[in-house]
């Protein structure tokens, strides 16, 4: 009998793996437990963060996260001749070796220069190349600022005066998340356009992207975007104090959103920015290449502070429109005026009307500048405009806010 009985019990080594399945499923069980508490408790869009930026290596965003969002196609045109000429050497410009080392030490992606409408310079590092597009991040905000124009230009919206309330009523409940409910509300009645764009909204938020419990890594990786901004209140009176913020931008998003969904004067309705984006500037420009706006969720909203993905080339033509005050092949796209406005400084010496401004460097110059070191550089002086992408800074220690590397790829593309 103990001989039949020891025939059929388990031996020890199964007993050990039966053990190590049941852990194993136990930690399986609660790993499943606890992702789905977290998905559905205000921190679910950690699930996403972590996917996008941990596992893939990386600490927080990073410029080719685009492909784990929902997207919309920003469509190029039949067309893709314009104004611009390509060197059959432009691959071989020589860089100095200061540029060199600098390109290096960021990280870079690309580096373009184009000088008199002529692409005379094309460079690719990383594995990257002239068919890999990128993410703008907040260079999408000098694009906003340029969509936004073009809707008043059109009469969509009046001005840059009109108040943001009119467009997203549901401002006036943020009021109830401040301290300060009734002055608040103020606030919220007196917030512009104008504010949005020029960093002085005057909003309660804190502009990190490393911090996965900030609001902008809440909004960049949250599934509803609208969502967030509702629990973001006005605290400080719009129009006195300049502080980059993302939000404002995404509430600037919004305001235009509804003017094309809802136009005056029997205009057309456009149901997303990135076909208005697509009609009135991807196509007339005569882009290479499809670009794809990232969106909050499948069919969603696009997050318009950041996220347009283009190829290096294309972001090269945003700055070319720039550099021609708005003109391109015959169209004047954005009047020529609101450059100027757009360049001079708007309570702070490097910010305008949504782009950056550098005028105490050697060459002054304007420029699109996105997280992780997005630049479209545009020096009037020269008639030149410098593209670089990529995933690193070198801020340096200057007192301006204008980054050292920046300086550095403006003037070293001129030795």
């Amino acid at each position: 009998m103990t001989t039949f009985l020891h025939f059929y019990l388990p031996s020890n080594f199964i007993l050990n793996q039966m053990r190590k399945a049941f852990k194993v499923s136990l930690v399986i069980a609660v790993l499943i437990l606890l992702i789905s508490l977290l998905r559905l408790s205000p921190f679910g869009y950690l699930i996403k963060g972590v996917r996008m930026s941990y596992l893939q290596g990386e600490t927080s965003a990073h410029p080719t996260d685009w492909y784990g969002f929902n997207l919309r196609t920003v469509e190029k045109g039949s067309t893709t001749n314009g104004k611009i000429v390509k060197l059959s050497n432009r691959f071989d410009y020589k860089l100095s070796k200061k540029l060199v080392n600098e390109l290096e030490k960021t990280n870079s992606a690309s580096y373009l220069i184009y000088r008199n409408d002529t692409l005379i310079c094309e460079k690719y590092f990383n594995g990257y190349s002239d068919s890999h597009r990128t993410n703008s991040f907040s260079m999408a905000k000098s694009i906003m600022a340029l969509m936004v124009q073009k809707s008043i230009q059109e009469g969509y919206i009046s001005s840059w005066d009109e108040k943001a309330v009119k467009f997203i009523p549901w401002l006036t409940e943020t009021a109830q998340l401040s301290p300060k409910k009734s002055e608040s509300e103020q606030f919220v009645q007196n917030l512009t356009l104008r504010h949005l764009i020029t960093m002085t909204a005057g909003l309660d938020w804190d502009e990190s992207y490393v911090s996965p419990w900030g609001v902008t890594a809440k909004a960049y990786y949250s599934d509803d975007v609208e969502g967030v901004m509702h629990g973001v209140p006005l605290v400080r009176e719009p129009g006195t104090h300049w502080q980059y913020q993302s939000g404002a931008t995404q509430l600037l998003t919004f305001c235009l959103m509804q003017a094309l969904q809802n136009p005056p004067n029997n205009l057309p309705v456009y149901n997303s920015i990135s076909s208005y984006f697509s009609d009135k500037f991807w196509k007339p420009l005569n882009m290479e290449a499809d670009a794809y706006w990232s969106l909050d969720h499948e069919n969603g909203k696009e997050l318009g502070y950041c996220c347009f993905n283009a190829i290096s080339r294309d972001f090269g033509r945003l700055g070319l429109l720039a550099l021609h005050q708005g003109h391109w092949n015959g169209q004047q796209i954005i009047d020529s005026t609101f450059f100027t406005l757009a360049t001079q400084p708007w309570k702070h010496i490097n910010y305008g009307h949504g782009f950056w401004i550098s005028p105490s460097t050697p060459t002054p110059f304007y420029y699109y500048q996105g997280l992780k070191g997005q630049y479209i550089c545009v020096i009037p002086s020269k008639n030149t405009v410098i593209v670089r992408t990529g995933n690193g800074v070198n801020k340096g220690d200057a007192t301006d806010k204008v980054h050292d590397c920046v300086k550095t790829y403006v003037e070293e593309a001129f030795r």
